[in-house]
């Protein structure tokens, strides 16, 4: 039980990577509060995830900072304190060149992606504080370590996200709060099937091979995997690591 008596907020928390976080967290003992931008979701999500445990959660759009601000304060009421903080909601807007990129979509990638991170650091920092440390995960890609071209957005997005890491282990490690990123290749879940459409509208199976072939390990990542890694960094077992990109990407930063 690496995470007995802690307490998770995940955000992004009913999606793929998210939801499957917050079930190996509540496996392995955590008390865990999830946030997404879907009332409807969340609540169907609580229901089903309390059958492993202590669950709660409450809806919210993470580039405000009202919302974030609501949101954990309603984690700090359900659960009393914060230790471990899954930055992990994010979009992944449209494929475009860069001279055609709709510049409200752009706008909206970064709010969500960049200042949804930032605003998720800057209100649990003070509990995470108060509960004399803890570690935060932040959701980059591997589109955070190098370029693809057409998703000038959501590259640019997580890049920034990779700084946002650098600056926060800096500012948490003298708070006794460690910061991470993960930087997954493709992963099998609802973001790839939108890209796989937008690279190759219609013939979404045709662009999932050709990512395949860009991976050493031959194929996509699971949920699973993901959320492996989440724990690592979560628990004890990672708590002399701060500050660190990890990849987990088939070998496809290689």
């Amino acid at each position: 039980m690496k995470l007995s008596n802690k307490v998770a907020l995940i955000t992004g928390g009913t999606g793929g990577i998210g939801k499957e976080t917050a079930i190996l967290f509540l496996k392995e003992g955590a008390r865990v509060f999830i946030t997404d931008i879907d009332p409807e979701e969340i609540g169907n999500a609580v229901e089903e995830l309390s059958k492993l445990g202590t669950v709660d959660g409450k809806s919210g759009d993470i580039s405000k900072s009202g919302d974030v601000k609501a949101v954990v304060k309603a984690c700090i009421v359900s659960f009393g304190t914060l230790d471990v903080v899954f930055a992990n909601a994010g979009i992944e807007g449209v494929v475009k060149p860069l001279t055609e990129y709709p510049e409200e979509v752009y706008d909206k990638v970064l709010s969500v992606n960049v200042k949804g991170v930032w605003n998720t650091l800057r209100f649990t920092f003070p509990e995470l504080e108060k509960s004399g440390g803890g570690s935060v995960i932040i959701t980059s890609s591997v589109a955070g370590l190098r370029g693809t071209p057409n998703v000038m957005a959501y590259v640019t997005s997580k890049h920034a996200v990779t700084g946002s890491m650098k600056v926060a282990a800096l500012e948490g490690a003298p708070k006794g709060i460690r910061v991470n990123s993960i930087h997954p290749s493709p992963v099998d879940n609802r973001m790839m099937r939108s890209l796989e459409e937008g690279f190759a509208p219609g013939e979404g199976e045709v662009a999932k091979v050709q990512f395949e072939q860009t991976i050493p390990l031959g194929r996509y990542a699971n949920n699973d995997e993901i959320a492996k890694l989440a724990l690592f960094l979560a628990s004890d077992d990672s708590s002399f690591i701060t500050g660190a990109q990890y990849p987990i990407d088939g070998g496809m930063t290689t």
